[in-house]
């Protein structure tokens, strides 16, 4: 069901590409009258949408952290951290059960980012299950393997995204790798779709010292990055606090920083202790 889900949802799977015709031809035999629907509506509209199925940016230390929890976690209603009506609480039970299934997103692409089982399920009941109903596609692995799993990824540039869903019991579920090329969620944000929350940081640069080499902006997942008169630029509206760019920076100009605007960043251990 997932791979059906996503692949419908991203416009992959053959059925999709059969049926968006037909639907269009029967659309226009029935026209609607949209003009009283405002602007406001249509976003409120999006986002309802996403408020069900989201994504919350981690930066790498933050989703090691994630995957190295030790005991049972119970945060209700963190909303300064998951800023959202519906499947926002954190619950870990036996956390140490991890599961590394094949991306959805990927495997309904043509020619898909590898390796494929990038997408990590923490904890149960979501671990036991997709075991049970994907083991061909999935397979249980050390907290040990999910951190080298997250560390292959951000090298990889890619951003690793904490999923929530309503069909999941409204609650965290999976830390996801995701890449700009392959994955629904991004390709839903760039359609003005809400379904991803900043990590609570953002970018900035350090201009003194940053020689405008152009590998942040080449690898930037969210295309925040491009090289102004004065060397690169942050786009602060586009920037998701990922971390990218830290990485790749060999003049260490770059730096994530904490913007209150943006919401708290996801750092399990702290709110825990804080709960």
């Amino acid at each position: 069901w997932p791979y059906f889900y996503i692949s419908v949802g991203t416009g992959e799977h053959p059925l999709t590409r059969l049926i968006r015709p037909v639907w269009k031809a029967i659309s226009g035999l029935f026209p609607s009258d949209r003009s009283h629907v405002s602007d406001s509506d249509e976003k409120s509209n999006r986002t309802t949408f996403a408020a069900g199925y989201h994504g919350k940016v981690v930066p790498l230390e933050g989703a090691k952290r994630l995957v190295q929890v030790d005991q049972d976690i119970y945060l209700r209603n963190p909303e300064q951290v998951i800023p959202y009506s519906r499947a926002r609480d954190i619950v870990l039970q036996n956390p140490g059960h991890i599961v590394a299934l094949e991306c959805p997103c990927r495997t309904s692409r043509p020619d898909p980012c590898l390796p494929l089982d990038v997408c990590l399920i923490i904890g149960d009941p979501f671990a036991g299950f997709v075991t049970e109903h994907h083991p061909r596609r999935s397979r249980e692995i050390s907290r040990e393997e999910a951190m080298e799993i997250l560390q292959a990824e951000h090298e990889r540039g890619h951003v690793h995204h904490a999923f929530f869903k309503d069909a999941m019991l409204d609650r965290f579920y999976a830390i996801c790798n995701c890449c700009s090329c392959c994955c629904g969620a991004m390709q839903a944000w760039r359609s003005g779709i809400p379904m991803l929350a900043s990590s609570g940081f953002v970018s900035r640069i350090r201009g003194d010292i940053c020689i405008a080499c152009g590998d942040c902006v080449e690898i930037c997942p969210f295309g925040a990055l491009q090289i102004g008169d004065g060397g690169v630029v942050v786009d602060e509206g586009l920037c998701m606090g990922c971390g990218v760019c830290v990485s790749i920076c060999d003049q260490g100009a770059h730096q994530l920083v904490c913007d209150p605007a943006r919401g708290e960043p996801l750092e399990v251990q702290p709110l825990a202790h804080r709960a």
